[in-house]
Parts: C-alpha cells; structure tokens; sequence
C-alpha cells in the first residue's frame, strides 16, 4: 500500500472508531454480562475468544515474516511485543475462562475484522511504510522507546493482574455476583480495560507512529463506554459500594 493510501485507511479507521465511541454510550455491546438473544446465535466463549483473537497474531506473523526488515533489532522487538500480548489474549487467555458463558457470533465476527484490519495497520507501519532510518538502533534509547515500553508492561500486568481476580471472584459452582476489589478494582469497576488502555497507550508511545495511535483510540473508544455501562450495572447491583469507585481512571472517571 502506497502512504497516502495508507494515511487515507488510518483516517477512515480513526472516524470509525468515534462513531463506535459514541455508539456505545447506547448500545451495551452484547458479549460478557451484557449477552442477550438480540445479538442472535451464540458460540461456547472459549472457543470465540480463541477465533476473535487469533487472526491478529497471525496476520502479525504473516507481514512479520515477509518482511526483509523482519530481523531489525527495533522492528523484532516491537513484533514481540505485539506478539506477546496476543499470545496470551489467544492461547492463554480462553482456556482460562470458566462457566459455560457464550458470545454471540455477531459480537465475534465483529472482533476478527477489526483484527484482522489492526494487525495489518500495524505490521504495514512497522515492517513496510515507516522510513528505514527511523527505527535505528538508537531507538532502543530514546525516550519515546524507554517510556513507551515501561508503560506497555506496566498496563499488560495490570490487565493480567485484574483478569486474575475476576476470575477468581468465584468459588467453583457459585453463581452469585460479588464486586471485585482486590488490586485497582479498589479505585475503578474496570481495573482490566485501564490495565489495556494504559498498554496501548504505551505501544502508540514506543512506535511513535500514527498507527499505533489509532490502535489506542480504539482501544479507548471501545473500552471507556463499555467501563461506564459496566459502573452503572454494579451500582445497580451493589448500590452504595460502588459509589466511591470511578469508572476506568482513579479520581477522575
């Protein structure tokens, strides 16, 4: 893909994910426990975890591996970066899951085009399209690098961390509904999509790149509406505890 095709694919993903932003202010996404037979047929959650998010470490994989800059020092790292996290989001993450919980096919599919279409914004920028003097070996030292990258682990701990503890909210065969409040769930209802956020954030910081900054925007678009449904389904639930905890970011929402 030439550039100013390229820019012209980050601009129409970017205005997509506004409308996505504002959208979900009305419309409860229908996976997790906002799931309802409006979205139509359903699939066991482990195995649509595994095919939602598969694809992106694939297609990762895939521009990776064709590219003759695949063993840049700078341009390996970010691909293991990346790879990383969809390792476990793919691999690790689903079998971890418990309950018999399902995803709506609509809700699945909808996951594996944007994927599908991130992965390639991102391997496009890094392996293809970025100048080939921008990714030098100094990279490794400056600050966009440096602090990028402390952020990037920092949010995937705590997006492990706070999965960790909804996970274990429950004993085996409780199905009651208990608030979490172990780690930043002390601050926030959605300490997990904070944990992500802050981890995006920090791969748009250490690429320095356009289309790292779409992937983050996305993942805000998608995540801070859904923190705010989740807030209002807990104060429905659990009433005045849930009253001094913000939605996604400590002391401010």
């Amino acid at each position: 893909m030439k550039l100013d095709t390229f820019y012209l694919f980050l601009g129409i993903m970017a205005l997509i994910a506004l409308f996505v932003f504002v959208a979900l202010y009305f419309v409860k996404a229908g996976y997790g426990m906002f799931r309802n037979q409006s979205w139509g047929p359903a699939i066991n959650n482990r195995l649509a975890w595994l095919l939602m998010e598969s694809p992106v470490f694939i297609v990762m994989f895939i521009m990776w591996y064709s590219s003759e800059r695949r063993f840049l020092p700078v341009e390996l790292l970010f691909f293991l970066f990346f790879q990383l996290h969809y390792f476990q989001r793919s691999f690790v993450f689903p079998f971890l899951l418990s309950g018999k919980s399902k995803m709506p096919i609509a809700i699945m599919l909808m996951g594996i085009t944007f994927n599908v279409l991130n992965g390639y914004m991102q391997g496009e920028w890094i392996f293809y399209l970025s100048p080939l003097n921008q990714y030098q070996l100094s990279w490794l030292y400056s600050p966009q690098f440096i602090i990028g990258t402390i952020l990037f682990f920092i949010g995937m701990i705590i997006n492990w961390h706070s999965d960790y503890i909804i996970r274990h909210l429950r004993k085996p065969g409780d199905t009651h509904h208990y608030l979490p409040n172990k780690g930043f769930y002390k601050w926030v209802t959605s300490a997990n999509y904070m944990g992500e956020i802050i981890e995006w954030l920090g791969w748009a910081i250490l690429t320095w790149s356009l289309s790292g900054a779409i992937f983050f925007w996305w993942t805000f678009a998608n995540l801070v509406p859904r923190a705010n449904a989740i807030w209002h389904r807990y104060k429905e639930q659990f009433g005045a505890e849930v009253e001094n905890k913000k939605r996604i970011f400590p002391f401010i929402y």
